[in-house]
This record gives structure tokens, C-alpha cells and sequence, in this order.
């Protein structure tokens, strides 16, 4: 008997749970909103004249929500009239003209700031040279007939004349060592030892292997004599 009373009293709560779950349906899902009925036609008013009204430039800050995602999110909410009717501006008491003075002084206000260009990555502009402070100097230029050229300096010597004697060859005395060197003048043959003169002009300064440094007496200038390419061979 105990097992048949729990069952009854299973299914009349089964039973009461679904009527509540039916009605939680059809006022959730199947029944339209609560729109208040009218009780009577009001009559239509007298038209009002449209007048201009300012935004009010009151502005709220942004309001931050919840969202379902659990994150913060600012939004900006602007305000057309502000809330209380004692802070709204009378519209009747609004100038519609435009006033000019006001336009023409924000035009010739030069925009403040640096000229650098956002967009290009470049060095900023040097700034300008600040002009000196005082009256500006006065620079007087003459004019006239052009200067006369310099005179020209003193003219060089012109060079000295070439020792023309040709070196090919010298022997060497060995009981003291002198040094005698043969030289051709044209088709004449030469012999000279350190500290000779020969054809008068030119004197035997040093005698080597494979020079001989030779001085015009005239000139007093020296010159080495290269022994001939033949002598060498």
C-alpha cells in the first residue's frame, strides 16, 4: 500500500510542475506585451510653431556596461537636452544671425604647433636664424676703373746647358788607387781622374762604378754622367 501512495504522489507532482512549466511558456513566449488599453480619444491639439533649439553642449561622460563576456566597455552617450528643464536654453530667446565679426576673428587665427609632417619620418626643420637686434649695417661699395694687373716678377734664369760628354768606362791605379775615367766627346776620346778638367769647362768630381759626377765650371752646376748601356754589356 505504502508503494502505491508514492507513486500517486510522484505523479501529482509531475503534474503540477508541468501546468507551471505551460504557463511559464505561454506568458514568456506565446503571449504578446501588456499594452495598456485606452479609455478615451484625446483631441488633437493646436499646432505648434517649430522652432530651432541648440544641442545643449552638456555632454555626459562615457558610460561603462557589463558585458556578457564578463569586460568593461565605454560607450560615448551624448545628450540632446540636458535632464532638467531649468538648465534647457530658452529657445525664444536665441539671435538666429549670424555674426560675422566672430567668423572673421577664428579665420585669422594661425594654427599653433609644429610643421612636422606626421605621415613622413624626416628630421624636423631647422629653425630660423634670429636676425641681429640694432639698425641694419650699411655696406658702401665703389665703383670704378678696374686695378691694374701686377707687374710681372723677375724672369727666371733659363737653364743650364746639358753636359753633353758621354761616360763609358774608368780603370783604377792599385798601387795608390786613382781613378782615371774615359769619356767620349763626339768621336774624341777622353781620359780624366778626380779633380780633372777637361775641354777647359768641365771638372771630374767623383768617379763610381756606375756614375760620374761631373761640374760645369761656368755654370757651377753638376751633373751625373750614367755609365753607357754598350759599357755595361
Amino acid at each position: 500500500m505504502t508503494a502505491g501512495t508514492n507513486d500517486k504522489r510522484k505523479l501529482i507532482a509531475l503534474g503540477v510542475l508541468g501546468a507551471v512549466a505551460l504557463y511559464l511558456v505561454y506568458t514568456n513566449v506565446l503571449a504578446g506585451p501588456d499594452v495598456p488599453r485606452r479609455t478615451a480619444v484625446q483631441p488633437a491639439a493646436a499646432p505648434v510653431p517649430e522652432v530651432a533649439v541648440p544641442v545643449s553642449t552638456a555632454v555626459e561622460r562615457p558610460a561603462s556596461r557589463q558585458t556578457r563576456a564578463g569586460r568593461r566597455t565605454e560607450e560615448f552617450l551624448p545628450v540632446y537636452l540636458a535632464k532638467r528643464p531649468e538648465d534647457r536654453p530658452d529657445p525664444t530667446r536665441i539671435d538666429p544671425a549670424l555674426k560675422l565679426d566672430l567668423l572673421a576673428k577664428v579665420e585669422n587665427v594661425e594654427a599653433a604647433g609644429g610643421r612636422r609632417n606626421l605621415f613622413q619620418i624626416a628630421p624636423e626643420p631647422p629653425k630660423p636664424a634670429e636676425k641681429p637686434k640694432g639698425p641694419e649695417p650699411k655696406v658702401f661699395v665703389a665703383y670704378g676703373p678696374n686695378p691694374p694687373p701686377p707687374p710681372p716678377g723677375p724672369t727666371p734664369p733659363p737653364p743650364p746647358p746639358p753636359i753633353t760628354l758621354k761616360f763609358y768606362g774608368f780603370s783604377t791605379v792599385r798601387a795608390d788607387g786613382r781613378k782615371t775615367g774615359y769619356f767620349l766627346d763626339g768621336d774624341d776620346i777622353l781620359l780624366g781622374a778626380e779633380g780633372d778638367i777637361l775641354k777647359r769647362r768641365y771638372k771630374v768630381i767623383r768617379i763610381s762604378p756606375a756614375s760620374v759626377m761631373m761640374e760645369d765650371t761656368e755654370t757651377k752646376h753638376q751633373q751625373p754622367l750614367p755609365l753607357a748601356p754598350e759599357a755595361q754589356s
